[in-house]
């Protein structure tokens, strides 16, 4: 049975919660750790690469859930230790500025918490969308979901910004717990009943049940999943790069407070919103896989143009007008997310046997360490420039650069992608005939 649109928003509403919870670890502690804590920039990267590390094993979630055929459950506990850990690590960062080694223990196990409860979460909801979305809303219905994500990033942004000056560890975790436990229930509300209208499973696609590794091995072995997960990779390195940078970089290029830069962070969740409502309503009105693999390219070439001018900004200093720099960023970045989830949820339903939680998962797992190599890569890029230039502005520019550069890489082998359709589409049709 097909998810109906108010099924579809309910979905995203747990997105939501999920967007909501996870940008006070990406955002806001990793900007308090660099700036107000004083910290190098390898610190928190490191901890936001090991919660992507443990997601990782996204592909083993979704095929368990494969296997036991409800996802509810994986999603709701995950969001439980997802907000879990992000109210432990508020709790580490304030202990930190006091006693940096235990706070940093508790860091690290709550960082983990926080992997395996987004990749548990996030890996079975879109793959609840692959299997139950009708093929031609998928584009529409991945824009929706997304569009409600960044909805919540943007709104938790801004709302953390004006709640959190002046800043204070105690603040950051009263913070942290009223955010957490609001997802909490709101994802409680939005699953509600919703997996027992979908639940009959079409005994033809749920027939076959193989162990983990085969079907891990069935997805990899498909070209056309295989190009793609490496485009998701590519891409995902490029855009992460900047993500634990951009506020550190309001913060030491143009003097913004915590308040304003963690403001700036919802500025560029705002205009991505904006490329994904574009995407959602041209889906919505045209559809079709060819629509969705040009935003792909073009929201790739876009973000790469934005980068190289944020880069430029870095030198110019506070004459650049980096709000709309970071908005026009925001905009790109989602044009091509929401353009590629399209792609992953068709991707994701295709074969003649249930495997869309093992494929969401290995593209899930190749975002994930994207993300974390991204991170890691920026924050290390950023302190090593640091130290040769001796000048913050030349530092962040250089990595701006580079990561314009590889967000043209992606699109190039988006376009990789598809020729793997046509191949793939031709050899079907000789097949057929």
């Amino acid at each position: 049975m097909n998810l109906s649109w108010l099924a579809i928003i309910r979905i995203g509403l747990v997105q939501t919660a999920l967007g909501a919870v996870v940008v006070l670890c990406t955002a806001t502690i990793n900007r308090v750790m660099i700036v107000e804590l004083g910290l190098l920039a390898i610190i928190p990267a490191m901890l936001v690469g090991l919660y992507h590390g443990f997601q990782l094993l996204r592909p083993k979630w979704g095929h368990g859930a494969d296997k036991g055929g409800r996802r509810s459950p994986w999603i709701l506990g995950g969001m439980v230790i997802l907000a879990a850990g992000t109210t432990g690590a508020a709790a580490a960062t304030a202990w930190m500025e006091t006693a940096f080694w235990p706070g940093f223990v508790l860091a690290i196990a709550s960082f983990a918490c926080v992997g395996l409860g987004l990749g548990a979460s996030a890996t079975n909801l879109l793959a609840m969308l692959a299997a139950h979305v009708a093929p031609d809303r998928k584009t529409a219905a991945g824009s929706l979901v997304w569009i409600l994500m960044i909805a919540g990033l943007a709104a938790s942004g801004i709302t953390i910004g004006q709640v959190l000056d002046p800043y204070s560890g105690m603040r950051l975790i009263q913070v942290s717990l009223g955010v957490s436990a609001i997802c909490i229930a709101v994802t409680i509300a939005a699953l509600w009943g919703l997996e027992a209208r979908v639940h009959a499973p079409c005994p033809a696609r749920h027939r076959t049940r193989p162990a983990f590794k085969a079907a891990l091995a069935e997805v990899w072995r498909d070209p056309q999943a295989r190009i793609f997960t490496i485009f998701v990779f590519v891409a995902m390195l490029a855009y992460n790069t900047q993500d634990l940078i951009l506020e550190p970089f309001g913060g030491h290029v143009f003097g913004m407070t915590p308040g304003e830069s963690t403001a700036l962070g919802g500025m560029l969740h705002a205009g991505a919103l904006m490329g994904m409502i574009l995407v959602f309503v041209t889906g919505l009105v045209f559809g079709g896989a060819r629509l969705t693999r040009f935003f792909m390219i073009g929201g790739c070439i876009g973000s790469g143009a934005c980068l190289l001018a944020l880069g430029l900004g870095g030198s110019t200093g506070q004459g650049w007008p980096i709000t709309a720099n970071v908005i026009a960023l925001g905009f790109t970045n989602g044009v091509f997310a929401v353009a590629a989830i399209g792609a992953m949820m068709g991707l994701a339903s295709e074969g003649n046997v249930a495997r869309e939680g093992t494929r969401m998962g290995v593209f899930g797992a190749a975002q994930s360490l994207g993300f974390a190599l991204g991170a890691t890569f920026g924050a290390t890029a950023l302190d090593v420039l640091r130290a040769t230039f001796g000048v913050l502005a030349e530092a962040y520019t250089t990595v701006f650069l580079i990561e314009g550069c590889l967000f043209l890489i992606a699109a190039a082998i988006a376009a990789r992608t598809i020729e793997a359709t046509k191949s793939r589409h031709l050899a079907a049709g000789i097949a057929a005939e």
